[in-house]
C-alpha cells in the first residue's frame, strides 16, 4: 500500500496540539485539509483516551471554511442535515450523502476515462495541455478533493494556501497555449 492510499496517524496531545506522526511535526487544521485535498486519508486519536477524533476534527475544518465564506453547503442542505439528527438512527441521510459521492466520483472517473479511450482527439496537438486543464477545472470545481475526486495533477502543491490562484494562473497560460496552437492550425 502506498503513502498516498494508508491513513495518515494524527495524534492529538493533552495540549489540544496536533502531531504528525509520519513528518515527526505539529501540524494545524490547515495542513490536515491540505493533506485531504492532496489525496490523503486521515486519522486523528487522542493520545491518552486513545479515542478517534477524527469526524470532530473534519467537521471543524468544514465549519472553519464555511466561516470564513466559502460557502459550498446551501443553507437547505445545512438544515435537512440538522433534521437528519433529530431522527432516530439518522434517517436516510447518512446512506444518502454516501451514495450520492459514490456516484460522483465514478462518474468523473467514466468522464475521464472515456475522454482518453480511443478517443481520436488525442492526437490533436495540444490535447494533453486540453486534458491537464479539465483535470484541473474538476479538482477546482471539486474542492481539490485529491484522489477520491479527481488525481492531484503533476506538479500539484497540495495543501498550500496560493494553490487555487496559482491553479486559475496555470490553467489560463495553458489556454492560452492552447488558442495560441490552434490559431496555428489554421
Amino acid at each position: 500500500m502506498s503513502d498516498a492510499e494508508k491513513s495518515l496517524l494524527i495524534k492529538r496531545y493533552a495540549s489540544r496540539r496536533l502531531y504528525n506522526t509520519e513528518t515527526s511535526d505539529y501540524v494545524t487544521l490547515e495542513d490536515i485539509a491540505g493533506f485531504i485535498r492532496g489525496g490523503r486519508e486521515v486519522q486523528i486519536v487522542d493520545l491518552k483516551s486513545g479515542d478517534d477524533l477524527t469526524r470532530q476534527y473534519l467537521l471543524q475544518i468544514i465549519a472553519e471554511h464555511e466561516s470564513r465564506g466559502e460557502n459550498v453547503l446551501p443553507v437547505n442542505v445545512l438544515n435537512d442535515l440538522v433534521r437528519s439528527y433529530m431522527v432516530p438512527g439518522g434517517g436516510m441521510m447518512p446512506q444518502f450523502l454516501t451514495s450520492s459521492f459514490e456516484m460522483l466520483r465514478e462518474n468523473q472517473a467514466k468522464m475521464m476515462e472515456n475522454m482518453t479511450a480511443m478517443n481520436p482527439m488525442t492526437k490533436i496537438p495540444g490535447f494533453e495541455a486540453m486534458k491537464a486543464q479539465q483535470a484541473a477545472f474538476l479538482k477546482a470545481m471539486t474542492g481539490g478533493m485529491g484522489n477520491s475526486w479527481s488525481a492531484p495533477s503533476e506538479g500539484d502543491e497540495a495543501g498550500t494556501d496560493d494553490s487555487s490562484s496559482e491553479n486559475l494562473e496555470d490553467i489560463k497560460k495553458q489556454l492560452a497555449d492552447l488558442q495560441n496552437k490552434l490559431s496555428k492550425l489554421k
